[in-house]
This record gives C-alpha cells, structure tokens and sequence, in this order.
C-alpha cells in the first residue's frame, strides 16, 4: 500500500508493463499536438512513469478546475457516513429565510443533495455565471427559476457543486478545506491544499482547488482500492462506489468520454473507466480492469484527443500487447521562443483596458527588456530562454524576442495550464498588442490600443 509521504516506485517491468512501452507512451505525448505539462501512471499501486515537460514540474500545485468536484463529492461522502445529512435531503432545508425566494416552486422544493451531485438539478443552464454576479451565491442560486423536475435532463452545473460545498459548510461549521484537511488530505499526506473562495467565504468546491500532480495520484489510487489507504477506510467503500458509477444518463453530451453516464461528480467513460475531469486537460483517470491510474496536468485545447491518446497508447501496454516502440525524448520541455533581443523601445509604461489576458500595462525599454504587469505583479521580459519571474507567489517564466518592429513577449504561470504571448508595437506615441492565449474560456486572440 501507498505510504503517507509518498507513493512507492517501481519499474514498469516489476508491475507487468513494458518499459519500451511505457516510453513510446511518453514519445506519443511529447509529439501530440496537446500540451502535456505533468503525468504519473500507478501500476498496482506504484509509480511506474512520472514524468514533468520543463519548466513545470511534478511537485508544483497546480490549478485543477473541475477536478475540484470529485474531492468535493468525496468531502459529502465523509458527512453523509458521520450523520450530518444525507443525499435525500432537500437543498432548501440547509437554509433559512436569508436565502430562500419568497416563493418555493414545486421544482426547487423537490431539489435534493442527490441532484446536486448528479447534474440534474432541474436547470436548463450552468448556474454558475450568473451566480457569481451576485455577493450572495447562495441566495442567488436559490432564487433561480428550475424550469424541469430535478432528476431530469442533466446539466452540467458547477453552481450545484457550490451548493453542496454551502450545505457542507452549514453541517460541519467548517469550510470545505477545512472538513478535508485532518479527514483526507493529512491521512494522504497531502500538506499543499488550497481552495479558493467566493465573497460569503464558501469553497467554490467545482472549482479552485491546487494540488500536486503527485496528490491527485494519492486521490486517484484511494478511489482505485475503495476509500482505503494503509488498511484504514478513509471513505466507505459504498459511496467510492456510488460515485464512481452510472447515476444519471448524459448521452446529450457531445465527446465519446463524456456521455457514457455521470456518478457522483465522476465521469464514466469507455473502457469501464471513470474520471475526475477538470478544463483544459486535467484528469485523474481510474482503469479498475488493469489496476491502473493515469494523472494528467496539461493545457489541451481537445480534451477528447488527449483521451484518445490514451486509449491508442497506452492502453494497448496495460493489456500486454506489442506496441511499436518509440524512443522516449531524452529532454523533455516547452522550449521558450527565441530571437535577438527587441530592438525599439522607449521607456515609456503604456496601460490598456480589461481585456481577456488581464494585462494592464507593458513598458518596453530601449535594451530590449520589458516589463508586463498584471495586476499587482510586474514581471520581466529578456531574450535568452525562460526567465523565472521573482514577482509573486506563483511560479511564473518568461522570455521575449524581437520580431522586426515588435516585441513578442511570452509568460507562463506554471501552477496552472496559462500562457500568453504578446506581440507589441510602438507607433505614434502608442502601443498596439495582439495578444494570443493558449486555452482560455474567454477569447484566445485580441488586439489591444493603449489608452
């Protein structure tokens, strides 16, 4: 079994896997046209690849996005077998008149914990932008109209998976880090948690938690050997189970591994595997047919070849099959662009609007360098390689190059799937950007005027 520390190592031979195998996996990921940034397979409960393309690294915590809902539906198992509620209680029952509309409907009354963790609440819409307009959350998602009956069409909705991190927080009296801490994350081994917040101090709990590439491996081999770690039952076996099973239909979603059923905020998907999936290309990836779990960090503009890649490499090796074999790349990284330093700069610090690369200001010296500042951190931009940045508290690099009469200026926030790269060009007394994001909910390209 896995100790608290770490996870144990061992070659891939040693857990019935093919080390050419195993590396014509990794070959496979460096040449897709995904960006991985981290992987870790468990074989049997050890570590049989951990591989990080540099500059990220395996031991950074790393953004999860909807990853965050699986170790959310783990936290409502932990509260439903200690007695503070159960997946039948209605949502409404959590809150007082501060919160509730004046008038119930029929639907929202009907609304329970069960629906909250399978993505049928009823609405015909995620709820969570509109939801966070507003300082109270939980007010607003109460007040929403619920046009169907709960149970009915599932939707995805990470503003049911803030409802439960609320009800969490009213039952225990505890934020929903807080619940995990001494009940998952330190019987894990797990000391780098953090969860982000919404303005009334709850958990976004479908979203914001950071954990290590090596943490999500620990959460992932928990699920595998259901709820226990070192011969003690963390989780009940049963709700492992419940969650990670078929609870709802999903055949209105489009991706081949996102429609084959939905549990307890898991995915199922083919090949009898379940996930915990979060934007962009993060997963951790259950195969209970081979005693496997694959942990992925990336920044996947399709998150469905990523799978596939998977399911064309790697699989194969798990089954015992010959596989055609691939050397692994001796350096694995993401270069940083290069070029001759930018020549045309004036030292003058040009400022723009909110745009979607919140990039409020760059000033453009005449050595070349330059400083991009966003929000309260100023970062330095010179040609030569990445750059770590000293601004901040999240690892960040950056590197730029001159491009004619441009300055092409790229960042990357390491603890996350986040890059940038900016072209700009001084005429007139102003500065024009054409910005370019690697994923983004927002638009990818703009193009920007100082003000």
């Amino acid at each position: 079994m896995p100790g608290v520390s770490s996870l144990p190592r061992s070659t891939p031979e040693d857990q019935g896997l093919s080390a050419a195998a195993i590396d014509a996996f990794v070959a496979a990921m460096d040449a897709s046209e995904q960006e991985f940034q981290t992987v870790i397979l468990l074989r049997h409960g050890h570590v049989v690849l951990e591989a990080e393309w540099a500059p990220y690294r395996l031991a950074d915590p790393h953004t999860l996005y909807s990853v965050s809902k699986s170790v959310t539906a783990i936290a409502i198992g932990l509260a439903v077998d200690a007695g503070l509620l159960t997946i039948d209680d209605k949502v409404v029952s959590f809150f007082g008149p501060e919160d509730l509309p004046e008038t119930i409907s029929d639907n929202l009354a009907a609304m329970s914990v069960r629906h909250l963790l399978t993505m049928s609440t009823g609405h015909s819409e995620d709820t969570v932008e509109k939801m966070s307009q507003d300082r109270g959350w939980v007010r607003s998602f109460l007040g929403f109209e619920v046009q169907h009956e709960p149970g009915a069409p599932f939707v995805y909705n990470s503003g049911a998976t803030y409802m439960l991190s609320a009800i969490l927080q009213r039952v225990s009296g505890e934020t929903l880090l807080d619940y995990l801490q001494s009940r998952l994350f330190m019987p894990l081994g797990i000391t780098e948690a953090t969860w982000g917040s919404s303005p009334e101090g709850i958990n976004f709990g479908g979203w914001g938690l950071s954990l290590s590439t090596e943490s999500m491996a620990k959460i992932g081999q928990l699920a595998l050997q259901h709820g226990v770690w070192e011969g003690s039952q963390l989780v009940p076996a049963e709700w492992i189970e419940a969650a990670t099973t078929k609870q709802v239909s999903n055949d209105n979603q489009t991706n081949t591994d996102s429609r084959l059923g939905y549990g307890f905020q898991y995915w199922r998907g083919r090949h009898n595997t379940y996930r915990a999936d979060g934007a962009f290309g993060q997963f951790i990836l259950g195969i209970p047919d081979h005693d496997a779990v694959v942990i992925v960090t990336s920044a996947a503009s399709n998150m469905q070849a990523e799978l596939d890649l998977i399911w064309d490499h790697l699989l194969p090796a798990l089954e015992g099959k010959e596989v055609p074999v691939v050397a692994r790349p001796e350096v694995l990284e993401i270069p940083a662009p290069t070029g001759p330093a930018a020549q045309g700069g004036d030292g003058q610090t040009y400022t723009f609007g909110k745009n979607p690369g919140f990039l409020e200001s760059v000033r453009w010296d005449a050595d070349g360098s330059a400083s991009l500042t966003f929000g309260s951190d100023t970062h330095l931009f010179t040609a030569g390689g990445w750059r770590e940045s000293d601004a901040g508290s999240e690892r960040v690099v950056t590197t730029s190059y001159g491009d004619g009469d441009a300055l092409v200026a790229t960042i990357r926030w390491l603890e996350g799937p986040h890059s940038a790269r900016f072209s700009c060009r001084i005429a007139d007394g102003r500065m024009t950007l054409d910005g370019r994001l690697n994923v983004s909910f927002a638009p990818t390209e703009f193009t920007l005027t100082s003000e």
